[in-house]
């Protein structure tokens, strides 16, 4: 069998296409092949199929569209009903998207090697195999939610196309293309980045800054941001006639046996990047430099992890994610990614996640260490000569942490927790704070548009500062409003404003602010759970330590004690000292609503206190 979802869905049968009627069915097919084999919910198909108003016969007509393609398919594709929903086994089935992402994926590889007829090769044929728009003969519920993603990688392949082609000596001919492109997406700068490349290459330097300045005047006139940092580099070399000639083609390195076997079996665990992350571009290079090792101007000692830290919803989790990401051509083995947090308030135990981690990189259950320790033997063992990067996400604690930590000199691990871990030896720590106003504009206008953006200014920088210039509050706002084309910015604003209103308007899909909170609220002793609802309840966002022992019947010592653990768990800001020697402490506004939520209700797990 094979199918296609790189374009309309299509099911084919030595080279016959299956007779396939209706976007409904189309949906169901195309979700659980994009599942991978993981159970798809009926609520989920619901969702797909009609959106948040299914029919009263829901399930039977699910039934029958998974009935009707298990009669198409036969044996060559098993659909099992699994609590809660179905799952697909394509069995020995080809599908274009799975082999889209492995011929990407050794083309990235290749890229980075530096074996650029072979990366080129390899991302043309990736490529090829894209029809048209993803889902073509889908629900629009289907499209809007699997589409972006898929059009998002699919144009990242074509940046690392083009650049192995000008690495090549394509720049003649990928000039024409490129200002194509340019044209067709203003936004993406990697491609105004290629096109000044190719036109300075080919001795039209005055064009390749037009393009610079064209695209200047773009970001500032639409979105009020400046060029990145790979824009501005090749602008400036420009100037300096760096660029002037095409670099001398590179002999690629020959294929060797078994490193290259290993590196193109290389465990790939990391999320999908997201697709619309801003800013943060002085954090982000931190922890890049801190794991390649940049030399410092004082001369100041890398480490081989990096531990992002910061309140719930600041961004960790995206930060490493992108980092990691960009990190892939610098650790050729591989990147490992654990999400640490357990499924309800208990965090992972290190011996299940060194077991997924030691069957990614190749040990079968049979040979399976029993005990965490030999575990962490075969683990580190096995990391020993590789390059490789390890993410370890939402950490809780320093002993969860410790046996997951390689031991191997060439790899690098980025490790994210609300709180700093400070008893882990030899980390470099990466402090996020809030978005800046720009930033947080910046990525509003990523999730709704600039179209919306523009039209309504004032609305747009209001919702970013209720937001907090929080990114998982910004991302909720931006997800209900993309859901909802027709409200127009002052309608969520109008939501947002009354405080009793805020966290439950901050609340979309699996998204929800007030529960991120609620993680961080929990994990606090019940004596910290009491003090911080007592100080929510001050009238002043922003007091000292004074005050705070007034208000929590403490001397001034105890009160700063209780303060700083606040502050370790993230739901307390320290904002600087007075002349008097006296810190100064805040809530950010949403952590404040929250905190007050618990003290007016009552709500206290795992205390007997009011």
């Amino acid at each position: 069998m094979e199918f296609r979802v790189l374009g309309p869905v299509e099911a084919r049968r030595d080279d016959t296409r299956l007779p396939l009627t209706g976007t409904k069915i189309h949906t169901v097919l195309a979700t659980l092949l994009l599942a991978r084999g993981r159970v798809v919910s009926v609520d989920r198909l619901s969702r797909l199929l009609w959106g948040w108003e299914p029919p009263a016969t829901m399930n039977s007509q699910i039934y029958t569209y998974i009935s009707r393609l298990r009669k198409q398919f036969g044996d060559s594709v098993t659909i099992v009903r699994r609590q809660p929903g179905y799952a697909l086994d394509p069995k020995d089935s080809w599908i274009d998207a799975v082999e889209y992402e492995r011929l990407d994926r050794l083309g990235r590889q290749a890229l980075a090697a530096r074996r650029y007829e072979r990366a080129s090769a390899l991302l043309h044929r990736a490529l090829e195999l894209w029809r048209g728009m993803p889902l073509a003969n889908t629900t629009d519920f289907l499209v809007e939610a699997e589409v972006p993603q898929w059009e998002e990688s699919w144009a990242n392949t074509l940046e690392c196309r083009i650049e192995a082609d000008l690495a090549v000596g394509g720049h003649q001919e990928l000039v024409p293309e490129l200002t194509r492109l340019v044209a067709a997406y203003p936004l993406r700068e990697r491609l105004r980045v290629h096109l000044m490349t190719a036109l300075s290459w080919a001795s039209r330097q005055a064009d390749a800054l037009a393009v610079y300045r064209d695209c200047v005047t773009m970001l500032r006139e639409e979105l009020g941001v400046d060029p990145g940092p790979e824009l501005r580099e090749v602008h400036r070399q420009i100037l300096d006639g760096v660029l002037r000639d095409p670099p001398t083609r590179p002999v690629e390195p020959a294929p060797t046996g078994a490193p290259t076997v290993r590196r193109e079996g290389a465990p790939t665990m990391l999320p999908a990047d997201s697709t619309d992350f801003t800013g943060r571009l002085e954090p982000l290079a931190e922890v890049i430099n801190e794991l390649r090792r940049v030399p410092t101007p004082l001369g100041r000692t890398r480490h081989h992890r990096v531990l992002i830290t910061g309140m719930p919803g600041i961004g960790k989790s995206a930060l490493a994610v992108r980092a990691a990401h960009l990190l892939r051509g610098d650790f050729p083995d591989g990147q490992l990614y654990a999400d640490l947090a357990g499924p309800g308030a208990e965090p992972k135990k290190p011996a299940e996640v060194l077991r997924v981690f030691l069957r990614s990189l190749g040990v079968s259950q049979r040979a399976m260490p029993a005990t965490l320790d030999e575990r962490v033997q075969v683990y580190r063992g096995l990391l020993d000569e590789r390059r490789l990067v390890v993410v370890l996400d939402n950490a809780a604690s320093e002993p969860q942490v410790r046996p997951l930590l390689p031991n191997g000199a060439h790899c690098r691990t980025i490790i994210t927790s609300r709180t700093p871990l400070s008893a882990l030896e030899g980390v470099g720590l990466v402090r996020l704070g809030r978005l800046t106003r720009a930033e947080g504009l910046a990525l509003l206008t990523a999730l709704v548009g600039p179209a919306r953006v523009a039209a309504e200014p004032d609305a747009a920088a209001a919702l970013v500062e209720l937001c907090d210039r929080l990114p998982l509050a910004l991302r909720i706002c931006g997800a209900r409003l993309a859901a909802r084309p027709q409200w127009r910015l002052a309608r969520m604003l109008a939501r947002m404003a009354p405080e009793q209103h805020r966290l439950d308007a901050l609340r979309s899909g699996g998204l929800d602010i007030r529960e991120h909170l609620r993680s961080s609220y929990v994990a606090l002793p019940p004596v910290a759970r009491h003090h911080l609802r007592q100080l929510a309840l001050l009238p002043e966002l922003q007091w000292t330590t004074a005050r705070a022992a007034g208000v929590l019947r403490t001397d001034e010592r105890q009160s700063e004690e209780v303060l700083e653990e606040l502050v370790d768990a993230r739901l307390l800001e320290l904002t600087g000292a007075h002349d008097d020697h006296q810190l100064s402490y805040r809530f950010t506004p949403l952590v404040r609503l929250f905190v007050r939520e618990q003290a007016v209700k009552g709500v206290v797990v795992g205390s007997g206190r009011p």
